[in-house]
Formats: structure tokens, sequence, C-alpha cells
């Protein structure tokens, strides 16, 4: 009988980081309090998305918070930057994707970003974004940068909050 408690202890410890790998639906909201942009000091690196994977066609997936970002644009306080759904492989060692809005030029997308996903019994997130301005010549010229990491519950919609950019962002099991 003591064995028997031993072995589904140690089966309690590891199941949960043996079902957190394989694949999951991310989808997120990129939003900020309507009124004037906050622009920082820190103009977007060129380098932005060092080591992130770009979404393929092929992992796009159809939002489904839909409801939220009318309800976030009839409210007349928030204007809605970017929403973004793909399916990503997430596993326990973090995995980065490089998500993106506008045309590209020199580099540089009107909206940039990456997010770091790393899973075992919590979802560990690493949101960074800059919504830039850019010249006619497709330079930046300020930027606004929104920096956040979490550790919360798997499958949840969690907030992020950066003072005027916010981030809404939910990982599910597909």
């Amino acid at each position: 009988m003591r064995l028997f408690r031993s072995l589904t202890l140690l089966l309690a410890l590891v199941a949960p980081s043996a079902f957190a790998e394989g694949t999951y639906q991310v989808e997120m909201i990129l939003f900020r309090q309507s009124g004037e942009p906050a622009a920082t000091r820190q103009l977007a690196p060129e380098d932005w998305a060092a080591g992130a994977q770009k979404i393929g066609a092929d992992n796009e997936r159809s939002p489904a918070l839909n409801d939220l970002v009318s309800k976030l644009q009839g409210s007349g306080s928030y204007e809605v930057l970017m929403q973004r759904a793909w399916q990503q492989s997430v596993g326990t060692e973090p995995g980065k994707i490089a998500v993106t809005s506008g045309k590209e030029q020199l580099g540089h997308f009107p909206i940039e970003g990456t997010v770091s996903l790393a899973m075992d019994r919590f979802t560990d997130i690493d949101a960074q974004f800059w919504v830039n301005q850019l010249d006619p010549h497709g330079v930046v010229v300020s930027s606004e940068r929104m920096k956040q990491t979490a550790r919360v519950k798997n499958g949840e919609l969690t907030y992020l909050d950066n003072g005027n950019l916010a981030l809404l962002i939910k990982v599910s099991p597909l």
C-alpha cells in the first residue's frame, strides 16, 4: 500500500508538466485608453523580434473574443489597436512569437511586438509591444512601449496593464 501511495504522488507531480506540452490557441487584444498616446523616450529597437518566430499563414486562427472587442470599442473609453489569434506549440521551454499589425517599412510595423509563452502548472507570459509612429519614409519617430510578465492559470483570460496600453490574452488548448 505504501508503494501505491508513493507511485500516486509521483504521478501527480509529473503529470501536469507532461500534459502541458501541446498545441494551443493564443488570442490577444492590444488596446489603449482613448486620448493622446503616451510616447516614450525609448524607440522600438531595430532587433525588436530577435529570436522570435513569425506567425505563419497556416497558424492564423479566427478570433473568438469579438464580443469583448465590441464592448471595448463601444465604451468610448478605449481604442482597440490590434486583435490577433494563432495556434502555437507551447511547452515548458519558452516559445517566442513575433506579432505585428500594419504595413512593414524599413523593418518596422505600426504595431510590433513579441509574446513568449511557457507552460507547466501555470502559463508564463512575457509580452512586449511597441506602437510606433512612422514618418512618410518609414522611420520610427516615436513609440509607446508595453512590457509585462505574468504567471497565470492555464486557459484564463488575462489582463496585463501597462499605463496607457493594456493587453488581454488567452491561451487555450486546441
